[in-house]
């Protein structure tokens, strides 16, 4: 339905971006934070996670603006509805959706992730993710279960309330395009 030449141009560097494993960019990206003095602070490590989920965010995004009928889009114009009006009361809203499954799943692949954190942050204590600080209870000569349980406890609360913020606009989204008329 929706023309998405310029998209589908850009999708398949966007893709061969995706196929390169973060390991192989992780040597490279820290010595130029450490040139751009962004090391062991969140500021930098905000910046990896953001180029790390932008590839796939804009993959997943593209999927749900494709769905939306261009004639809707058209319909509202020959309304003589100006094209803030069309974005913001016809098009987000459809894909609305697909915005927070993105933002689902972006937030919890940066809220899991460990080896870039322990990476950029080295010995900035302070500033470490949960990730990291789980990994304090392991010891040499075991593992303290109490102490791990509470911590992985305490680690999904912040995911739990994240989803449950959203879920209603997910839930009401997939069921959005359910009903015609």
């Amino acid at each position: 339905d929706r023309d998405v030449t310029g998209v589908q141009t850009c999708a398949l560097p966007i893709l061969i971006v995706q196929m390169i494993p973060g390991q192989a960019l992780i040597i490279g990206l820290f010595r130029d934070f450490d040139r751009l003095n962004l090391l062991q602070n969140l500021g930098g490590l905000i910046i990896v996670y953001a180029a790390q989920a932008l590839p796939v965010s804009i993959w997943m995004l593209r999927n749900f603006v494709a769905t939306v009928p261009r004639h809707l889009e058209e319909a509202a114009a020959i309304d003589g509805a100006p094209p803030r009006t069309i974005f913001w009361r016809i098009l987000f809203p459809l894909v609305a959706p697909g915005l927070v499954a993105t933002s689902i799943f972006a937030f919890i692949t940066a809220y899991n992730e460990f080896i870039v954190a322990l990476t950029f942050l080295g010995q900035a204590h302070a500033t470490y993710t949960l990730p990291i600080y789980v990994t304090y209870f392991f010891g040499r000569g075991g593992a303290q279960w109490g102490p791990i349980m509470a911590a992985s406890v305490m680690y999904t609360i912040p995911v739990v309330i994240f989803f449950l913020i959203v879920r209603r606009r997910l839930v009401g989204g997939l069921v959005a395009g359910a009903v015609k008329g």
